[in-house]
């Protein structure tokens, strides 16, 4: 069944386009990416879909409501999760937790047994006397996603949870968000993280308020075309000069190498041609599979450029 169904949604900020015409659905179970660049519109959508900001066009519908006509019925049925850690510095985890149970009027007993739930499932419960401004980094998204959780909803749409968080923190959340969609839950989230794209049932590539392309980790690297090398030379403004006059190649950097996206009919010899005629060590080059960056890079690459987007 579809929990989330947005239909043609626009976004526009005076002049600036900043969702354009997206279709997206989340169903039961599911655990779905939104990938992006600052600025592709991916807080946008998320506040559209939420009815935090109004849109220009378009439909959402969560569950079998028309948020257009039901927000008050919507409302129970969503947790959000803003990029910015939102909750109350001065209040330790317990406190929080109480203030978001009493904005969504439970009972004490409910309370109880709900918090301890959260404690066990978030690993919270040793800190529950702690201030929310003196939680590391990961223990701060953990309390902002219970905080979230305490009305049961059915949708979850996280913004960007674990920027800045350290790599065992990210993946410890990630293992939360997966059991939350094993137990019943539809969650979206936006990341800028492509190892974490990998652990998604499904994704959607932004860019510049556009949808690029949309499936599984699988169908995505499957939508590559043409061929990918890996160059082991230092990445230097000035060794990547050296690639623009290159026809059919496409220079990139890509941690301590750089990728080499090759158009289709350029063999092997005739790149390391090439290369030998710019005075780059064609030696270290090597043939390799696309990855989910890959893809993503090149998808933008066909996208025009369009300035003065806004998230």
């Amino acid at each position: 069944m579809k929990q989330i169904e947005v239909n043609h949604l626009t976004k526009k900020y005076n002049s600036l386009t900043a969702v354009d015409g997206i279709n997206l659905t989340a169903e039961d179970n599911e655990l779905l990416a939104v990938v992006g660049p600052d600025g592709a519109g991916k807080t946008s959508l998320f506040r559209s879909i939420c009815g935090l900001i109004g849109f220009d066009d378009g439909e959402v519908r969560i569950g079998s409501y028309d948020l257009s006509e039901s927000f008050d019925k919507i409302k129970p049925l969503l947790g959000y999760m803003p990029q910015q850690f939102s909750l109350y510095p001065d209040l330790s985890v317990e406190e929080n937790l109480h203030f978001y149970a009493g904005l969504f009027g439970l009972n004490k007993e409910e309370f109880n047994k709900r918090k301890e739930r959260l404690y066990n499932f978030s690993g919270l419960g040793a800190f529950r006397n702690r201030r929310a401004q003196n939680l590391s980094g990961g223990m701060k998204q953990k309390l902002a996603l219970s905080c979230n959780l305490i009305h049961n909803p059915k949708i979850l749409i996280l913004d960007e949870p674990t920027t800045g968080v350290d790599p065992l923190s990210r993946r410890q959340f990630w293992e939360i968000l997966k059991s939350l969609c094993q137990s019943g839950s539809t969650v979206i989230v936006s990341t800028p993280y492509m190892d974490e794209v990998a652990l998604a049932d499904r994704t959607i590539f932004m860019h510049c308020g556009k949808k690029l392309a949309e499936g599984a980790p699988d169908e995505l690297i499957a939508m590559y075309e043409g061929d990918l090398y890996r160059l082991e030379i230092e990445p230097t403004a000035q060794q990547m000069k050296k690639f623009d006059n290159l026809k059919g190649l496409s220079a990139r950097r890509f941690g301590a190498s750089i990728h080499l996206y090759v158009s289709s009919g350029i063999g092997e010899d005739e790149i390391r041609r090439r290369l030998d005629q710019i005075d780059i060590d064609s030696s270290r080059l090597e043939k390799i599979t696309a990855e989910l960056e890959d893809v993503f890079i090149q998808l933008m690459g066909a996208e025009p450029e369009l300035e003065n987007i806004i998230e």
